[in-house]
């Protein structure tokens, strides 16, 4: 409970508009705790990212996801020593003035409060990394990182790759992250519902781009969790489309993709509305088709079932069969073969979430998901995709994007002037 309420307080300051940390310290300390138990053969050695490691000049710092996760630290520079056996140890950069003059001020190892700001119990300086490391080594113990930096340096030592073990925990989310999702779920759609209110014909993308993206901002929120996709007419069969500089015509169709980033913690949605207001005949049909491969994935969501094509409890299948089953393309052809990928992703501090280190298995509780089929139909010049967010339960999942409408006729009430 008091986890719970340190995390609605935090809410409630970042509304004000207040950078604050969010997590409790307590649940980044059980976060290393797990991951040494999942790793007690080794040393856990992670670099955050440095300020050279982003383009800084458009835009701000954002820390590496997993030393974010496992720290909760967002200053560049830093290093995180975990050792199962021993201590865990937060290197910092020591005071650089000529740093700290354009960036402004950091925390220093030598601070006197370093360790409730940090919520480490051994704060150093990274000058003592190298050091440390040297001591590691010679004790021909494992290290798990994902920099190759220290293979060149310590040639000697065994090196293994952490990322999938930090990965796993990463993708079930506890009581406080789902919160945060939650919150900026929240932004997002009051963000949508602006960007609704502003389509209409003669408007370019980029134009209600500005809108999602400011209504983000005016929040409190850091920043796009993802470039927006706003894709208009044809745009829309380009999956990751990111121009957003296309114009708004009459009678067209208007995809929009795109989620806030809110104390590090994404959102991802999507709709598709009529620029004009309403739905033709056939853009109606296939929206509704879209719909209900997307409501009959949504109902079979459960622990055990898999975002998997080809398998019996696989998402992508059950979406894949409904819409294959209904309407046909203008050569009477079923429509199977214009919904293109996966019918979902985790969602967490990136919006696929731990996407790139692991393969995903089946669902488990605690697993926030999107569920999103689509259909791109290029000769109709037509793309619709509907996108939610889900949370994975002991017995089924729970809908956190629900209070965005998506039943055609209550977006034509949400659009009417």
């Amino acid at each position: 409970m008091l986890a719970v309420r340190a995390v609605l307080g935090a809410l409630l300051l970042s509304a004000c508009g207040l950078a604050v940390d969010t997590v409790p310290k307590e649940e980044y300390r059980s976060r290393r705790a797990a991951l040494g138990k999942s790793l007690p053969e080794g040393v856990v050695v992670l670099f955050g990212r440095t300020e050279a490691d982003a383009d800084d000049s458009r835009t701000s710092f954002i820390q590496e996801p997993n030393f974010y996760y496992l720290t909760g630290w967002k200053e560049p520079g830093a290093i995180l020593l975990l050792d199962p056996q021993g201590s865990t140890i937060l290197f910092l950069p020591p005071h650089n003035p000529r740093t700290e003059r354009y960036n402004g001020p950091r925390v220093k190892p030598d601070d006197g409060s370093v360790r409730s700001v940090t919520g480490f119990e051994s704060v150093r300086s990274t000058d003592q990394f190298e050091a440390e490391m040297s001591r590691i080594a010679a004790g021909k113990r494992k290290i798990f990182g994902m920099e190759a930096g220290p293979r060149t340096q310590f040639p000697k030592a065994e090196f293994a790759d952490a990322r999938e073990a930090i990965g796993k925990l990463r993708l079930k989310k506890s009581p406080g992250e789902v919160a945060l999702i939650q919150r900026s779920i929240d932004v997002t759609v009051k963000a949508h519902r602006a960007a609704w209110k502003r389509a209409r014909p003669g408007l370019y993308e980029y134009q209600v781009a500005a809108t999602l993206v400011g209504g983000y901002l005016e929040a409190g929120c850091e920043r796009s969790a993802y470039a927006p996709i706003v894709a208009a007419g044809p745009n829309a069969n380009v999956l990751h489309y990111s121009a957003n500089s296309g114009l708004l015509e009459k009678g067209s169709l208007l995809l929009m993709d795109a989620g806030a980033e809110c104390a590090g913690y994404a959102a991802d949605i999507t709709r598709t509305i009529p620029v004009s207001g309403r739905f033709t005949p056939r853009q109606r049909e296939l929206y509704e088709i879209v719909l209900a491969a997307q409501k009959a994935v949504i109902a079979a969501v459960k622990p055990g079932m898999t975002f998997d094509r080809g398998s019996p409890n696989g998402l992508t299948q059950i979406a894949y069969d409904v819409i294959n089953s209904r309407g046909e393309d203008r050569n009477g052809e079923p429509l199977g073969q214009y919904f293109t990928h996966k019918v979902g992703h985790h969602v967490g501090l990136e919006v696929h979430d731990a996407g790139r280190m692991l393969t995903y298995g089946p669902l488990e509780p605690g697993m926030v998901i999107t569920v999103e089929p689509g259909l791109y139909i290029p000769s109709e010049g037509i793309g619709i995709r509907i996108e939610d967010m889900l949370l994975v339960t002991a017995t089924g999942a729970r809908l956190l994007t629900g209070s965005l409408p998506k039943e055609a006729a209550e977006i034509e009430r949400a659009l009417a002037r």
